[in-house]
């Protein structure tokens, strides 16, 4: 029974990590081996498919815009929505729950209803192929997210922290950053973490408001098709370094996320 009882999250685990391990093979072979039968790991293993990644700049500077809008998101999705999420929590007024409704509907929409009327409005004021046109872009559904995250976290905070404060004497602002923001930091690192997550994977946005200079590697990794078919050696190898962004936000946040998922509305 107790072989049993460890077998079954092995067996879990195994069949989760598969396809890491098969994107990581096939990241090692040549494309033609790859068509040429199945193996459990590369017959002739190769570096080619990295190398063509790191030396060539169409290719690495994918990560590198991803990675620039990315962070310009995240970033400026948590501070808006800390605000934001606080004034729900704290006050209540006229159309307050419908206008949270409202906010959430915008996470609801697909990204295709608002690429054609950000695509003309970027293009009108300048905006298109930057970074700064995918970051604001992807603010439309990761700001209602992270308002909804951290007002959970905000309303589990009793409203006697904040009177207290106030009663000492601490002005709003001073309060806000040097009490309040530490007591929900477990709702920031999961507000961080899926404004990230939501705004690394997001392609159809990104590709329609970006051509040369703010491409993204997502972008980028349709470049394997040709004639002759798809480069699916190069394909593997792009796919798996995807992967480590957010492995590297996830070891950083993960005691967050853990205490995110216990107490907030994740």
């Amino acid at each position: 029974m107790l072989r049993f009882k460890f077998l079954v999250p092995t067996l879990y685990i195994v069949f989760l990590m598969l396809p890491i391990y098969w994107l990581l093979n096939m990241s090692f072979k040549t494309t033609n081996e790859i068509l040429g039968g199945f193996t459990l790991w590369p017959q002739t293993f190769t570096l080619a498919n990295y190398r063509v990644i790191f030396t060539d700049s169409t290719w690495y500077m994918g990560y590198v815009n991803s990675l620039a809008y990315v962070l310009m998101n995240t970033v400026l999705s948590v501070a808006v929505a800390l605000p934001a999420a606080y004034a729900f929590s704290r006050y209540r007024f006229i159309g307050d729950k419908h206008l949270f409704f409202w906010l959430l509907t915008n996470r609801m929409a697909p990204p295709a209803v608002f690429a054609l009327p950000f695509f003309q409005l970027y293009s009108a004021i300048g905006l298109f192929d930057t970074h700064y046109a995918v970051a604001l872009a992807h603010c439309l559904f990761n700001i209602p997210l992270a308002v909804w995250i951290l007002e959970g976290f905000m309303s589990g905070v009793p409203k006697e922290l904040d009177e207290t404060a106030f009663v000492d004497g601490y002005p709003f602002w001073k309060f806000f950053i040097r009490i309040f923001l530490p007591t929900i930091a477990a709702g920031i690192g999961v507000a961080c973490f899926f404004c990230f997550m939501f705004s690394w994977v997001e392609l159809l946005l990104a590709k329609t408001l970006t051509s040369v200079e703010a491409k993204p590697i997502a972008a980028t990794m349709t470049r394997t098709a040709s004639t002759s078919g798809y480069e699916l050696g190069l394909l593997a190898a792009a796919g798996s370094l995807t992967i480590v962004p957010g492995a590297v936000v996830i070891y950083f946040v993960r005691n967050y996320i853990a205490k995110g998922f216990a107490l907030g509305r994740v």
